[in-house]
Order: structure tokens, then C-alpha cells, then sequence
């Protein structure tokens, strides 16, 4: 069949990322900063700047920004437009297939994509006042929380435990992924976990929150920002820093099935998002040289090795508790130590890693002749109590 026209067509030319706790820092000023740095890093100026999307995690699509004024304002960008994308940790993936729509139609040239938390701080915040946790805006015909579905552990926890029942999948094999996370995050001096190696006795050892998911299955809460810059590949060409070029996305829903199906508890919707991606790529799974995959939870981490392919259904426990995702091992996974040991900023996480990959910027993890990455994303349930519902696939490369 060959490449899909599109495939190869856009890339991104600057990356701004903003890492740790930011407790003097507002969500706009952590934005406009990263948005900031991006323009920079990509050797442009404000005034080249077309359009800015707003990524959000709001089930459902995007929700408004908690502060008034844009931070493209802030920055005094005069963009054609503005506004908010994304559902759950898919904020990169949707965003990157709406910024290409402007930019295949010249009504920029450059936009600049965006996403920015203060969830660590507003964490702190509560916890002086005697409770845990962020603050969540409760949804409409939501009714598990009377049934103890209170956080995302909990709705999340239940499909892990389902994966074990089927499969024999044990505590240990998820917490073998805990490991290789944070084996990486150890290279990663940007990491929240750098410098703070961990053990399985040590996940064993970890508080259960809620079974069969320990303390060190579950991903950090995090401040920080990720901004990028897209452009068409032809302008990419006299940017300060080497293209990463967009080579095929693809989109699914678990919601496309009666959500009742017991295989939606083990499986996520990898299997349309993945074909889309690679026909439009033309590549296969042999070519992906390392794989930033979506870790909310540990589970999730397996049941993608699964439904990609790097192992069969059912396998996945063995294979991560073989060493397969760790440094050394035959797929390298979330390389800067994704959501479990680096930070938390939805699927943006992994799209500053594969950015830092495919350039070559990646320091002592860097991946030798990294020339493709997967990353993916998912999030945004839509069915009360919750499951993983959007999946999305995003395959860039370093050669268009």
C-alpha cells in the first residue's frame, strides 16, 4: 500500500517542558512559560505563532481553563485561534490530528500545542485542610462512588484484577513494571523519582490502595507544563532544532463495544488505533525502536504490551518480569520514567520523550539509532464507574 500522504507531512520543531513542584507558580504562568520555551527551543517568534491549542483532560472533550486570560495573551501571541482538546491523558494525540486540519489549510503556519497542571500543589493545599487527594467536580449520572468508586485507583483496579482471575497475572509481575519504570527515571535527572531506585520487596512492601493495586502501581500527581510546536515538514526544514516528524495516527474506543464486555476489562481499544497508525506509516512493530506507553497504572503498561503485540494476550507478566521493558531488554518502555516515576502531565509525558528520544537529547537512556517511537494515550472515561475508554496511537519518527 505504501505511505499515506499525510504520514511524514508535519513535525514538531520545539519542545518546552517545565518539570517538578511549582508551588509559586500559577497553571498560566507554568503555560505561558512552557509555551515559552517551546517558540524558543524551535528558533521562532511570538509573532510566527498561528494558533494555540489548550490541552485538557476533562472527560468528554476539553475542559475550559481554571484562570482567566489565555496564555497565549500572557505572551502577547496574536494566533487566528484558541482553543481547548483532549479527554483524559489523550491530550497530545487529539491535539497534534487538530493543529494538522489548521496547517492543511493555511490558516497558520505554526501552532503551538500546550498543557499545564498545578494538581501537586493543589494536593498540598488540601491536605492542610484535613482531607487527600485534588479536587474533582463530580459528573452527572455518576453512580459509583456509593460503591466505593471514589478515585481513578478504584475503577482501574478492578480491571487488573480481572487480567490476574483470567490470566494468573500476579502482583509481582505488575510491580516488575514499577521497576524498569524507575530503573529509567534513574537516568533521567528531570525525573521526580531520580535518584530513588526501588526493588519488587519494596512494591510488595508499598501500602495497598486499593486491590490489587499497591502505593507503587499508581502514577505521581505532578505540576508542570509540556508545550510543543507543529508545523508543516517543508518549514520544519529552517527550524533551530531536527524535526520530529508526525508519521501516522490512529484513534479507538472501547466505548465502540457494549461496555459491559468483560474482554473491555482486559484489552484496551489498541487494535483500530494501531492499524490506522501503521498503514499510514507503512512500518510494522519490528520498526519501533522504543515505546512510551500510557501508565496510569501498571496494568494498563501490560495490557498494551499485549494488544500491540510485543507478546501474546496473557503473557504480558512474564514478559515485563523478564526484563523486556527494562534497560537492556527488547523494548525499551517509557524511557524518562513515564507517569509511575518521572511526571504526570497526561500523554505529553511521553511526547517530550520521544521528542528527546528522536533528537537524540535523551542523555544517558538515550536509545542507540532511535529513529521511531510509539506513544500513546487514553483516559477520558465515558461510562459510569469508568474505564479506559479513548485510546490513542502516534507514531513519530526522525526521517519523514
Amino acid at each position: 500500500m505504501g505511505k499515506h500522504a499525510s504520514s511524514g507531512k508535519y513535525a514538531i520543531v520545539g519542545l518546552g517542558v517545565i518539570a517538578g513542584p511549582q508551588p509559586d507558580r500559577s497553571e498560566r504562568m507554568i503555560a505561558a512559560e512552557a509555551a515559552r520555551l517551546a517558540i524558543a527551543d524551535a528558533g521562532l517568534t511570538r509573532a510566527d505563532i498561528g494558533g494555540a491549542i489548550d490541552l485538557r483532560r476533562t472527560g468528554g472533550g476539553g475542559d475550559r481553563a481554571n484562570y482567566s486570560d489565555a496564555f497565549t495573551r500572557v505572551l502577547g501571541i496574536k494566533n487566528n485561534f484558541y482553543f481547548t482538546c483532549g479527554r483524559g491523558g489523550a491530550l497530545a494525540g487529539l491535539g497534534m490530528a487538530a493543529a494538522m486540519s489548521y496547517l492543511d489549510r493555511g490558516i497558520a503556519d505554526y501552532v503551538v500545542l500546550m498543557g499545564a497542571v498545578t494538581d501537586w500543589s493543589q494536593s498540598q493545599e488540601t491536605r492542610k485542610k484535613g482531607f487527600r487527594g485534588m479536587a474533582h467536580a463530580e459528573k452527572r449520572g455518576y453512580w459509583g462512588k456509593p460503591l466505593g468508586d471514589s478515585r481513578a485507583v478504584s475503577h482501574h483496579s478492578w480491571m487488573a484484577a480481572r487480567h490476574m482471575a483470567v490470566y494468573g497475572t500476579t502482583s509481582e509481575q505488575l510491580g516488575a513494571i514499577s521497576v524498569a519504570e524507575r530503573q529509567w527515571a534513574c537516568m533521567n535527572p528531570e525525573a521526580k523519582m531520580y535518584g530513588r531506585p526501588i526493588t519488587i520487596e519494596d512494591h510488595q512492601s508499598s501500602p495497598l490502595v486499593a486491590e490489587p493495586y499497591h502505593l507503587l502501581d499508581m502514577s505521581q500527581v505532578s505540576d508542570g507544563g509540556i508545550a510543543f510546536i507543529l508545523t508543516t515538514a517543508d518549514r520544519a526544514k529552517d527550524c533551530a532544532r531536527p524535526p520530529v516528524y508526525v508519521l501516522g495516527q490512529g484513534f479507538g474506543e472501547v466505548s465502540a463495544d457494549l461496555w459491559w464486555e468483560k474482554k473491555n476489562f482486559t484489552h484496551m481499544a489498541v487494535e483500530p488505533a494501531k492499524k490506522q497508525a501503521f498503514s499510514q506509516a507503512d512500518i510494522t512493530l519490528d520498526d519501533v525502536d522504543c515505546a512510551q506507553l500510557y501508565d496510569c497504572f501498571t496494568a494498563e503498561v501490560l495490557f498494551q504490551l499485549e494488544d500491540y503485540g510485543w507478546c501474546k494476550k496473557g503473557e504480558g507478566g512474564a514478559f515485563v518480569a523478564d526484563g523486556n521493558m527494562a534497560p537492556g531488554g527488547s523494548i525499551p518502555v517509557n524511557t524518562g520514567g513515564g507517569l509511575l516515576s518521572c511526571y504526570h502531565l497526561g500523554d505529553l509525558t511521553g511526547l517530550a520523550e520521544s521528542v528527546r528520544q528522536l533528537r537524540g537529547e535523551a542523555g544517558e537512556r538515550q536509545i542507540e539509532d532511535c529513529d521511531i517511537v510509539l506513544t500513546t494515550g487514553h483516559g477520558g472515561e465515558l461510562v459510569s464507574p469508568g474505564m479506559c475508554s479513548i485510546h490513542t496511537c502516534t507514531l513519530l519518527g526522525r526521517h519523514a
